[in-house]
């Protein structure tokens, strides 16, 4: 895995003359018009870089940007992977590794998510909080090589609260509704049964979804600062499930694109 990253950081530094990220942002479904935000400096397909994976599903374009928001220098991946397309952990989260020692100390990831928490409705924004990990793999497993981090790791704290206050500071800024809440992830690819959703909700979560989980614990174990947003794009509970299908959760991200590209856009720019 050290010499796969390092192979891949020469190869990013040679094609952007050493650009050097302090952000790093992973954009979930429905959510790549945010690459309308950064001034582009240099735009790589995942097919054309050694060692990374390619993404095959639908509203993630596959294309990792380099480039300014303000004065801030950030990477941006336009689509992520997904342990349901049958990547590894190792894989899924390689990206991170990548951005991390490409120079980037804060990341920002996003994603389409169901809700369980009665008091959201389809098109809420929600900051992530905490996080319940319910893969059935972990992103660490095998042996841990210290150059990355430690063993076993600290996730007292997944998300940074430092960056989460900037957040609420911009939501009342703009005057838009950021909810708050818990992320669980599942493998995926399907929807949650009714069943599902009313163990998500009696597990503590506020909405469920089938990425970000992995990605921030390899970020931690790097020493990256995290910050998470759901878009909430159905709603289900134990009495009730709203009928869904991928389009419609891209159309629901979509219409909540504007709230998420803002906040992200202004948390790098302050912080």
């Amino acid at each position: 895995m050290w010499d796969k990253v390092q192979e891949t950081v020469q190869f990013l530094n040679e094609k952007t003359n050493h650009f050097s990220p302090e952000f790093g942002v992973i954009l979930g479904s429905g959510l790549g018009g945010f690459a309308d935000d950064v001034k582009v400096e240099y735009a790589i397909s995942y097919n054309e870089i050694p060692n990374f994976p390619i993404s095959t599903v639908q509203g993630h374009k596959g294309a990792l940007l380099f480039g300014t928001i303000g004065n801030k220098k950030v990477v941006a991946m336009q689509g992520r992977f997904h342990y349901y397309e049958g990547y590894t952990m190792q894989q899924v989260t390689f990206p991170v590794r990548v951005m991390k020692y490409l120079g980037v100390q804060r990341l920002v990831v996003s994603n389409a998510s169901g809700g369980v928490n009665p008091s959201f409705k389809v098109g809420d924004v929600m900051m992530i909080t905490d996080h319940i990990n319910f893969m059935p793999e972990h992103p660490l497993r095998g042996k841990n090589d210290e150059r990355f981090g430690p063993r076993f790791l600290n996730m007292s704290e997944p998300y940074s609260k430092s960056i989460m206050k900037v957040a609420r500071q911009i939501a009342q800024e703009f005057q838009f509704d950021l909810k708050e809440g818990v992320y669980l992830a599942l493998q995926g690819p399907t929807f949650e049964t009714l069943a599902e959703y009313k163990m998500v909700k009696v597990l503590g979560a506020d909405c469920v979804g089938m990425s970000t989980v992995p990605e921030v614990i390899v970020a931690r174990h790097m020493n990256m600062d995290c910050f998470g947003v759901s878009v909430i794009t159905d709603m289900g509970d134990e009495d009730n499930i709203e009928e869904v299908n991928h389009d419609e959760v891209l159309e629901a991200a979509k219409k909540a694109e504007p709230v998420v590209r803002n906040l992200i856009k202004n948390l790098i720019v302050k912080l």
